[in-house]
Parts: C-alpha cells; sequence; structure tokens
C-alpha cells in the first residue's frame, strides 16, 4: 500500500497596507507566522515543496525552506490563488444566496466549474508506487476545496471553509482506501 500526505499551508499574512492585491507581500506577522511552521515542520521528509507563484505565497515558502534546506522547491501553477464560480449549466448547485458574491469574483481569480482546482486534485491526489509527504503553499479556497473533494461534500462546500494564515491541513490518500482528513487548519504551531 503507498501512501500520499499532502500538508497544505496558506501563506503567511499579506501586509495590509497593500490591500488585497497579487503583488501584496507577508507582513511582519506573516513572516513570523511562517518561521513558526518552519520550525513546526522541520525535519518531515517531503519530497518536495510546491508553492504559489504570488508574492505571499513565495515569500512564506522562502521562510519555510530555510527549516528544510534539502526540499526541492518551485513555483507550481496547481496551487495558485483560483475562486471556483458555477458556469451558467451548474448555478443551480450552489445556494441562491452566494450566487451575487460570486458573480464579483474579478476574471483573473475566477476558476469556472473548478476546472483548475479539479487537476490540482487530480494532480497531487494519488498514491502510486511509494509513500510520499508534499508540502503545497498556497491559497484559502484552493484548500478549501481538497477538504471540500476529501470529505465528498457537496461542489459549494468549499465555501464556510476557512484556513488561518499558515494554518496547516493534511490530507491523505492510499492506494486501496478512499482518501481521508487527517486534521484541519491546525493552528497549535502559532
Amino acid at each position: 500500500m503507498a501512501r500520499t500526505l499532502l500538508y497544505l499551508v496558506r501563506h503567511g499574512e499579506q501586509d495590509p497596507t497593500l490591500g488585497h492585491t497579487a503583488e501584496g507581500g507577508l507582513s511582519e506577522l506573516g513572516r513570523h507566522q511562517a518561521d513558526r511552521l518552519g520550525r513546526r515542520l522541520k525535519g518531515i521528509p517531503f519530497s518536495a515543496i510546491h508553492h504559489s507563484q504570488l508574492p505571499r505565497a513565495v515569500q512564506t515558502a522562502d521562510v519555510i525552506a530555510d527549516y528544510l534546506p534539502d526540499v526541492p522547491r518551485h513555483g507550481c501553477d496547481f496551487a495558485m490563488d483560483r475562486t471556483p464560480v458555477p458556469s451558467v449549466e451548474h448555478r443551480s448547485e450552489y445556494p441562491e444566496r452566494f450566487l451575487p458574491w460570486l458573480d464579483r469574483v474579478p476574471s483573473e481569480e475566477r476558476d469556472e466549474d473548478a476546472a483548475g482546482l479539479q487537476a490540482a486534485v487530480e494532480h497531487f491526489g494519488t498514491a502510486d508506487g511509494e509513500d510520499r509527504q508534499e508540502l503545497v503553499i498556497t491559497h484559502n479556497f484552493v484548500i478549501g476545496w481538497f477538504v471540500r473533494h476529501v470529505l465528498d461534500a457537496p461542489t459549494w462546500r468549499w465555501m464556510g471553509l476557512n484556513q488561518e494564515n499558515c494554518g496547516l491541513t493534511i490530507v491523505q490518500w492510499d492506494t486501496d482506501r478512499p482518501s481521508t482528513l487527517v486534521c484541519f487548519n491546525d493552528t497549535g504551531h502559532l
């Protein structure tokens, strides 16, 4: 039996003086959060660190990588910030009360019918020949989508699964069992 443990981390707190922009890096608190998480993860035999290419995730990865110096890391499109929005054909799968908010999601963040997020699950969510542990530094809705997927919850149920900055969620895939949520939004290190 092979097992994959995927450690999903939301980036550290973004610098609030920059607003919620794609260019925003970490605040001082965000750097501190990343440092605390790095200390917690030190010694875990990760095979790779994947991170979003947005500055707040890159900077979080920079701090954590200091504690995991031998682990290869790279920017990864599967970890990019996305907001799943339903296509016209699938709007009925979402509660009506959420549709006005989803309609306002900026075009650069929209992931229609979660195509990008489904691709991320298919990419990371496999247990093949040997055991592996991978770290993914990403964004709130991405983690919410993975948790929704693992729990086989309704499509819209990623909403309301809010991850703290540098909170840790672990999901597991085994070759002969359904996927499992090991922990969600663990902040004991903070």
